[in-house]
């Protein structure tokens, strides 16, 4: 899913929750603060695919170009720089540290968060299952050449 659609998707999130939690935070700040954690998980694209890949070429894209990161996302990353299991863990793994460590701080911020969280894997599932035949052919890709390079 692009950072757009998770910005709207988080929006929604976030002013769903401000009138649901106890947030000790203004209605804009929040819904601020949803947008920005729904996006910004994301990130954690790039240490996947440097550890996929081996190098940084799609951080160095971005700093490149940084138009790419708003205009052209599908430029960022290559084809088997990412998968999308890996991502989904990355995101599990950070958001369970995030929540669980917001919860020693607000309970209400920690709950809100979660629920961010949930709608951005949701949405990136929902966004996956779309794209499931282009993800068979790149993994078809990817075995073909690994034989290939295996048989040399």
């Amino acid at each position: 899913m692009y950072s757009r659609d998770h910005a709207i998707v988080s929006a929604a999130v976030g002013a769903a929750g401000v009138v649901v939690l106890p947030l000790s935070l203004p209605w804009w700040a929040a819904v601020g603060y949803a947008v920005v954690v729904g996006v910004a998980i994301d990130v954690d694209h790039f240490a996947v695919a440097r550890l996929e890949s081996g190098d940084w070429a799609a951080l160095r894209r971005c700093l490149r170009n940084p138009k790419i990161v708003l205009l052209d996302q599908d430029k960022i990353f290559g084809p088997q720089d990412l998968w999308p299991l890996q991502r989904l863990l990355s995101h599990h793994l950070i958001g369970g540290l995030a929540v669980g460590s917001l919860w020693l701080v607000s309970e209400p911020l920690s709950l809100f968060t979660a629920l961010v969280l949930y709608a951005h894997v949701l949405g990136d599932l929902v966004w996956d299952n779309y794209l499931l035949e282009t993800y068979r052919e790149q993994h078809a890709m990817a075995a073909t050449s690994v034989s290939e390079s295996d048989s040399e």
